[in-house]
């Protein structure tokens, strides 16, 4: 009988740094990529329970696209736990004022919801500009 491999944690190795560039890049399909490699659904050694992914930072989360009018539509809600305390804001407004929130609102809803999506969250870097501190892990490019 042929038994299941399963990969142990030393066994995953070291983590790389990929570089995405969000210029012009629709929200929906960037996040979904990102949740993947964060995740490490690219590798063959893929694991559900273990953290195979990589390291992801993301550039130009200003110039983010939307498609049809969710620019104007979609709508990000927060509420303080009291009563009448929820508060919606539109994804234009957030654009403007947080735009790497918008990313990584999208990446979080991607993630399984357990304890790993902590894990995978801290590995993604979001930046609004083309500049990132992130230069010394020497990121490759990663396509669309």
């Amino acid at each position: 009988m042929q038994k299941t491999y399963t990969p142990k944690v030393q066994a995953l190795g070291d983590k790389k740094w990929y570089l995405v560039d969000a210029n012009d890049q629709i929200v929906g399909k960037l996040a979904t990529m990102i949740a993947n490699t964060l995740r490490g659904k690219n590798k063959p050694i893929f694991t559900p329970h273990l953290d195979c992914g990589d390291y992801v930072v993301v550039i130009n989360a200003e110039k983010i696209k939307f498609t049809g009018a969710k620019l104007d539509q979609k709508m990000y809600y927060s509420h303080s736990g009291f009563k009448g305390g929820l508060k919606s804001v539109p994804a234009r407004k957030i654009l403007e004022e947080k735009p790497t929130m918008i990313i990584e609102n999208a990446v979080k809803n991607m993630l399984p919801n357990n304890k790993l999506r902590k894990v995978f969250m801290d590995k993604l870097k979001v930046f609004a500009g083309e500049e990132h501190p992130h230069e010394a892990q020497k990121p490759q490019k990663l396509e669309l």
